[in-house]
């Protein structure tokens, strides 16, 4: 099978709100597989978080504000669109359905989330349809239970060039110096009345504001 060497790349999340961070590790992530773009793909209904979230529409506008003017960002909706919840294992059944057998699939996690993966419906089935890119900070203390150890040791690959020569079938652990900037963070500061300037996009923040999101008065 020849593989088409323009892997799809894409990294789902809440985005609640998108940040600086999010979009450095993913500007990153593009120039390091040398992909044409990353796509950013903000949750509808995440079943993982345990807060009230902003609600989707919100978030999606914020993440096509924060992606509009950097053009190797792009931006789904797909699970924001859909009236089920956000199930990773769906959004990958379809990604594979549109791309064909012959396109590479990555999905980008965080480490923190990888280690959950046991979790998530459907899980032992997702690299029949993508490969896994598990971003560490550097020095990242990796402790996986006997089942991610043994996931890990089954299907790790250490030349990325692989997740390009195949459709899907490997995890590759790769290291990336996130910007010091959480999600948690900034909601924290507004809804403290203080500033998250320059931890997000100008255009997020005016959106926020605009909408009165998180608290803001």
């Amino acid at each position: 099978m020849k593989i088409d060497q323009n892997p799809f790349v894409f990294m789902g999340g809440t985005f609640d709100p998108i940040h600086n961070g999010h979009l450095r590790s993913a500007l990153e992530l593009q120039q390091w597989l040398g992909c044409e773009q990353v796509c950013l793909v903000p949750s509808g209904q995440p079943v993982h978080k345990h807060y009230d979230v902003c609600p989707a529409q919100h978030r999606l506008e914020m993440v096509r504000l924060a992606a509009r003017d950097a053009w190797r960002l792009s931006v789904d909706d797909r699970e924001v669109s859909s009236d089920t919840p956000s199930y990773t294992l769906k959004t990958l059944q379809s990604y594979r359905e549109e791309l064909g057998s012959e396109r590479s699939i990555i999905m980008v996690v965080g480490m923190d989330a990888y280690l959950t993966l046991p979790t998530w419906q459907g899980w032992d089935t997702f690299l029949s349809l993508c490969h896994i890119i598990a971003v560490a900070r550097p020095g990242y203390d990796y402790r996986p239970d006997a089942i991610m150890d043994h996931y890990t040791r089954a299907h790790q690959v250490n030349n990325a060039q692989k997740l390009k020569d195949s459709a899907y079938g490997h995890v590759f652990i790769h290291e990336l110096t996130p910007l010091g900037i959480s999600a948690t963070q900034i909601r924290h500061l507004i809804q403290l009345g203080q500033t998250p300037r320059f931890l997000l996009p100008d255009q997020v923040w005016e959106y926020i504001k605009q909408n009165k999101l998180y608290g803001f008065k």
